[in-house]
């Protein structure tokens, strides 16, 4: 007589959502994507619409309409009521034209660089440890329409931006400070909303020229010429104009550590007694696990030759140059400030 042995198979420990979660973050990324470059958002912000109404104004058919809400709404960036579509406040406060905290630019060049964080150009970056373009100063230095590239590339961290920028300055007390040197700024958006807070103070916008240029245009923008102005420098070659703040935002994380420490150093040595330094940036946890940080620390590698520092990190760079009664501020979202003082 045959004996038959059963074998045990063993069960996993887990179920297989966290797998669903991975791949269901990156299409569902890419869906939203799609969505704001058919204008889906606009569309559902003149009135509550359905499915009917969406397919005809796309001009597509009802399966892939479907699954395009369905996927948005799924986001937390579509509801639905009464089988219309409508936007969420989260959607009117960031895809809305109208709203001053509108990503547009932002998620234009999104589009325009997605094909950045393929697998392959993720992999590439992994195994040769350098990025996959030129760093941003390098690129406007060398590219034939540097200054095309330069207005592209800081109207969308202006647009990034436009939260954060509003945001630090409510927390923070700089009542006794005259004025805040803008350290790579950019548009000149944390300037910008720094001295719409704070009528004491006074800013300067430092970077290259092509930035410069459209760090002038925001500063009209927003009437502000008599208070904020800007300077073509080189933060690394030049010495930095005289400020009883330093302002760096999304400029540590371009570079590697020493460069970060450079940086620290020369704000130690630049600000007077009692001068400030606040660094504006993303910050990991001192374990160093957190989604949304750790993907734009990805992108940093992917762009540049820096990385997303934690908290720790940054407040020892802070401490190790001498400054003092360095601190940690949450701020909006995923955005922190580290602070300290120059005794």
């Amino acid at each position: 007589m045959n004996q038959h042995t059963s074998v045990a198979i063993p069960k996993p420990k887990t179920d297989e959502r966290l797998l669903w979660d991975l791949i269901s973050g990156n299409i569902g990324f890419g869906t939203f994507l799609v969505a704001y470059d058919l204008k889906l958002f606009p569309f559902l912000a003149e009135k509550p619409r359905t499915l009917t109404e969406v397919c005809e104004m796309l001009k597509i058919h009802q399966r892939p309409a479907k699954a395009l809400l369905s996927m948005n709404a799924s986001l937390g960036l579509l509801q639905v009521k009464d089988d219309c579509y409508s936007l969420t406040l989260f959607a009117e406060d960031y895809l809305l034209e109208s709203s001053s905290t509108y990503l547009g630019d932002f998620l234009d060049l999104t589009v325009a660089t997605a094909s950045m964080y393929s697998f392959e150009n993720i992999k590439k970056a992994v195994l040769s440890n350098s990025s996959q373009i030129y760093s941003g100063e390098k690129l406007f230095q060398t590219h034939e329409k540097q200054a095309d590239l330069a207005r592209t590339f800081t109207n969308a961290i202006h647009s990034r931006n436009l939260g954060a920028a509003q945001a630090w300055p409510e927390l923070i007390d700089l009542s006794a400070h005259k004025l805040l040197l803008d350290i790579g700024g950019g548009s000149g958006v944390h300037a910008i909303h720094a001295t719409l807070k704070w009528s004491n103070l006074q800013a300067l916008i430092i970077d290259l020229a092509p930035i410069c240029e459209v760090a002038q245009e925001f500063v009209e923008r927003y009437s502000l010429q008599s208070r904020i102005k800007t300077q073509v420098s080189d933060m690394w070659s030049q010495p930095f104009p005289k400020a009883d703040i330093h302002f760096y935002s999304d400029i540590y994380h371009d570079w590697p550590l020493e460069k970060g420490h450079f940086l620290a150093q020369k704000s130690f040595d630049s600000l007077e007694k009692g001068g400030r330094i606040i660094i504006h940036e993303m910050l990991y946890n001192d374990q160093k696990i957190n989604s949304a940080v750790a993907a734009y620390d990805i992108a940093m590698l992917l762009w540049t030759e820096g990385q997303q520092y934690s908290a720790d990190e940054l407040s020892t760079m802070l401490m190790d140059v001498g400054f003092i009664n360095v601190e940690v501020k949450p701020t909006f979202g995923y955005w922190s400030i580290v602070t300290g003082y120059k005794s």
